[in-house]
């Protein structure tokens, strides 16, 4: 994606924010050195760095002052949490890791898995006890290999059943039992009377590493002598994009004229699959605008002062020379709920100042910031990572507007029609 913003416009120009005090790598302070990453790492690109007054250029008036500033958090994670603004209502998103090889799984679309997705819920006439209800079951996993089910009830977990209290610790093993249930209702409408009735059926699910195919299903269906072209895509995943732009080749094959895009289960991911996704349901707005970028006031005087262009990211015809398959659509119904994130809400947001865009289902995440992977190197790349610690941050640095400016969608992108 513009090589990354030209790396970081050159790595803010290297560092001219920093000549604040005395450069720390070169003088010996006793300040912890991953406390020392989280902090500089946060004053080089957050994109709230102008609301948070420690993380000003001149908040520290000697290395001294520095030094007992990190000492004075117990943790990378303390002072990392200290740093974030408004964490409740502005920044929901940020966070720190211990360990990004899994990180940069994750973002590969590579976990560990048993395969199941669910939601869990309050049993009838209970504060207590808990019930989950399969939402969705990953291919090739454990949980589909065992005959689990969209749909399937449990209530607990190796005999035990489901509490507030539990949930989470039977929930995180690497291997257990998953104990069925039935909902009764008692046949009446009201709920009172309903209960949870053991099924005596058990499922055992095992986590193992998985790379999930974000394109989980396509189909064609003819409506009233038009083709309908469906897609559930669940992540926005780079290494997916050559397969997301065959599926529109068959799409656009089969002459499909309308489109339903089931984002209820994505939660983003990377920005360019984004534009790829959005430039492959239309195709008539290349080189248009898909959407700008507001950096922190450091980033955002030195990208209009060097480089303008590199905060416009525009609709494409191409994917590194590969031309995209485009339906060239005026009118495109989308699926999204409140798990659906970021990349996602992008979608959304993006495409709505140039085509109908029929938004299906609940108020979406309200995530409207993008975020970069920051490691503890000279230039914060992964290359010359610091060998001897794992950390890594993943703070937002940048909010995305759309053709006509909106942004700052807090509690979320409104439905047309709620599901």
């Amino acid at each position: 994606m513009k090589n990354y913003k030209a790396l970081f416009l050159l790595i803010f120009i290297s560092f001219l924010t920093f000549s604040c005090f005395e450069d720390n790598d070169d003088n010996q302070i006793t300040g912890n050195s991953i406390n020392d990453f989280v902090w500089k790492g946060m004053n080089f690109i957050y994109l709230y760095k102008d609301n948070v007054p420690n993380l000003a250029n001149d908040a520290f008036n000697s290395d001294e002052a520095y030094a007992s500033y990190l000492n004075g958090f117990s943790s990378p994670e303390d002072l990392f949490e200290s740093l974030i603004y408004q964490r409740q209502t502005v920044d929901k998103f940020s966070w720190i890791v211990d360990d990004y090889i899994t990180l940069e799984q994750q973002f590969a679309g590579v976990s560990t898995s048993d395969g199941m997705m669910f939601n869990l819920f309050l049993q009838p006439n209970s504060n207590t006890q808990l019930i989950g209800i399969v939402t969705m079951v990953l291919p090739n996993t454990s949980a589909s290999s065992n005959g689990l089910v969209r749909g399937d009830i449990f209530s607990g977990i190796n005999g035990t059943p489901l509490t507030i209290n539990n949930y989470i610790s039977l929930l995180n093993s690497n291997a257990y039992t998953l104990n069925l249930a039935n909902y009764n209702d008692n046949g009446t409408s009201t709920t009172s009377d309903d209960t949870i009735v053991p099924r005596n059926v058990s499922i055992n699910l095992t986590k193992v590493q998985y790379t999930e195919n974000p394109i989980f299903k396509t189909d064609i269906f003819n409506v009233g002598g038009e083709n309908v072209g469906y897609l559930m895509y669940n992540g926005f995943t780079a290494n997916f994009d050559e397969q997301l732009n065959d599926v529109f080749a068959t799409f656009k094959s089969n002459n499909v004229q309308h489109l339903v895009l089931d984002l209820r289960y994505n939660s983003g991911g990377s920005v360019n699959s984004a534009i790829l996704l959005s430039s492959m349901i239309t195709g008539q707005y290349n080189g248009e605008v898909f959407l700008t970028e507001q950096w922190n006031s450091e980033f955002q005087a030195a990208f209009e002062n060097e480089n303008p262009e590199l905060l416009i990211s525009r609709f494409v015809n191409n994917d590194e020379g590969r031309a995209l398959n485009s339906l060239n659509l005026q009118k495109v119904y989308i699926i999204a709920l409140e798990s659906s994130a970021s990349a996602s809400e992008l979608v959304i947001n993006a495409l709505d100042p140039y085509i109908n865009v029929v938004h299906i289902g609940e108020n979406t995440a309200g995530k409207y910031q993008a975020s970069t992977t920051i490691y503890d190197s000279p230039d914060f790349t992964r290359q010359g990572a610091n060998p001897s610690h794992s950390y890594a941050m993943q703070p937002l640095i940048f909010k995305s507007l759309n053709k006509i400016g909106r942004t700052d969608y807090f509690d979320g992108l409104t439905p047309d029609n709620i599901v």
